[in-house]
């Protein structure tokens, strides 16, 4: 790969080093031209954009994803982020008083406040496993996980790829598990789609939210939520708007409760096969492969430069484009800003429970 052609695709400052994907994308320049056509038609056009041609563009978006993801189109709605979606199924999860909720000690913050919230408010438990670092096997993480569902656990939440950390964590097989012993999955998957692998109809998740701003290269505010049909009549939209009681329902309730939010620009959404056009048009199967060997490669080196234990085994099991190693700082903002100001390197170190991670 010409990494110099690729990156010329980008608008990123040419000044900066940006390795901070994990938390906001950058947008190629097709793509950001496509996002840019649909807001100027929209002005254009409010009227017909807002409620003919736009959701003509919003269907065909879905559609692409869901080929993109392996699953039916009506099985998907768009959310401006994966903490909009956790929050949708959060407040309406039929918890009782006594429930437990399973997850780990590694997810992503803004989805922790979410849980610990609703299982509050309902009288639940948030049972968050505490990983053992390092990890040794894919295996004994799965043994050590599973160790804590009891008769009480009514749902699994866990991240595909987990945020601070950086660590690919084996969705798969716990959610298969989860299955045989009727307890329902949900999985956060905000860094994946894009940088490996999601296929929604072997993952046997119940429900699975992602990121499109991410490593799909999206603009900002572009995310989804999937449900499995046969749950999808649990979950209330966290706005009422039109879609609720519809003068004019469509086929799907699902759709017409999430997808009718009242007067916004939902361009972003609408970008989403322009998207996958440029990965396809890029060969990012190979880039993603490409990279994820580089990282996989420096991982022990960055190691061993910053006195480092690694967190797990540097295999695909656990590691794709991303890799966090813990530093040594009282001050992880000060650190960023001097990276930043002074090297021009844009790379978020982030502080988690009592480690700081450069990711």
């Amino acid at each position: 790969m010409q990494q110099n052609k690729l990156k010329e695709q980008f608008l990123l400052r040419k000044d900066i080093t940006y390795l901070n994907f994990g938390s906001f994308g950058a947008c190629p320049k097709p793509v950001f031209e496509k996002y840019q056509s649909f807001q100027l038609e929209l002005e254009q056009e409010p009227m017909y954009f807002m409620t003919v041609k736009g959701l003509e563009y919003l269907k065909a978006s879905r559609i692409a994803l869901a080929d993109f993801l392996h699953c039916h189109a009506d099985d998907l709605v768009y959310v401006t982020n994966p903490s909009y979606a956790v929050n949708i199924i959060a407040k309406s999860f039929d918890l009782k008083a006594g429930d437990e909720v399973l997850t780990t000690n590694l997810e992503y913050g803004a989805c922790d406040r979410t849980w610990k919230y609703y299982c509050t408010k309902k009288g639940a438990t948030y049972v968050r496993h505490q990983v053992r670092f390092p990890l040794e096997s894919k295996e004994d993480f799965i043994t050590r996980f599973m160790s804590n569902v009891t008769a009480k656990t009514k749902l699994i939440f866990l991240s595909h790829i987990t945020s601070t950390t950086g660590l690919r964590l084996p969705v798969e097989e716990i959610c298969a598990i989860a299955k045989q012993k009727g307890i329902l999955t949900f999985i956060d998957g905000a860094h994946a789609p894009g940088q490996i692998d999601v296929d929604l109809s072997s993952l046997q998740a119940d429900m699975y939210t992602g990121a499109c701003h991410k490593w799909m290269l999206t603009p900002k505010g572009s995310s989804f939520l999937y449900v499995s049909k046969t749950l999808q009549h649990l979950f209330d939209p966290l706005l009422i708007s039109w879609g609720y009681e519809s003068a004019r329902p469509s086929h799907s309730r699902f759709l017409d409760y999430h997808e009718q939010q009242g007067t916004r620009d939902f361009s972003a959404f609408l970008t989403i096969p322009a998207a996958i056009q440029f990965m396809k048009e890029n060969s990012w199967n190979a880039v993603r492969k490409e990279y994820r060997t580089m990282t996989q490669n420096n991982a022990e080196r960055f190691c061993r430069l910053l006195n480092a234990t690694p967190l797990c085994p540097v295999t695909d099991d656990f590691i794709a484009q991303l890799y966090s190693i813990t530093v040594k700082t009282n001050a992880p903002e000060k650190l960023h800003d001097l990276l930043y100001e002074k090297y021009k390197i844009q790379i978020p170190v982030m502080a988690h429970e009592d480690k700081v991670y450069l990711r």
